[in-house]
């Protein structure tokens, strides 16, 4: 059975940092395409960061550099480190991974990530 659990989110004043983390069981991130998703309610939700195999990681268009998605294999846990943290920042963000042989998807929780201005 996958289970994705994150965890590192809270309330964070503007201009701070936050660390998420996300770790699995019953699937490897490391062989298998992944992602930091985030939702605002009324709005969709939206890539933050992932890691297709084989490749760099990829930024939603917003990060600007102020975010960096990171991978401990030994742990099989994967981290997003959120800096200059904006209020527009604030939203459920979810932890998901992409089973590369069937290509089903396996979402976490969330956890909410509030920055106050």
């Amino acid at each position: 059975q996958v289970q994705l659990v994150e965890s590192g989110g809270g309330l964070v004043q503007a201009g701070g940092s936050l660390t998420l983390s996300c770790a699995a069981s019953g699937i490897f991130f490391n062989y298998n395409d992944m992602g930091w998703y985030r939702q605002v309610p009324g709005k969709q939700r939206e890539l933050v960061a992932g890691i297709i195999v084989g490749n760099n990681p990829n930024y939603g268009d917003f990060v600007k550099g102020r975010f960096t998605i990171s991978r401990d294999d030994a742990k099989n846990t994967v981290y997003l480190q959120m800096n200059r943290l904006k209020s527009e920042d604030t939203a459920v963000y979810y932890c998901a991974v992409r089973r590369r042989s069937s290509g089903y998807e396996y979402w976490g929780q969330g956890t909410q990530v509030t920055v106050s201005s």
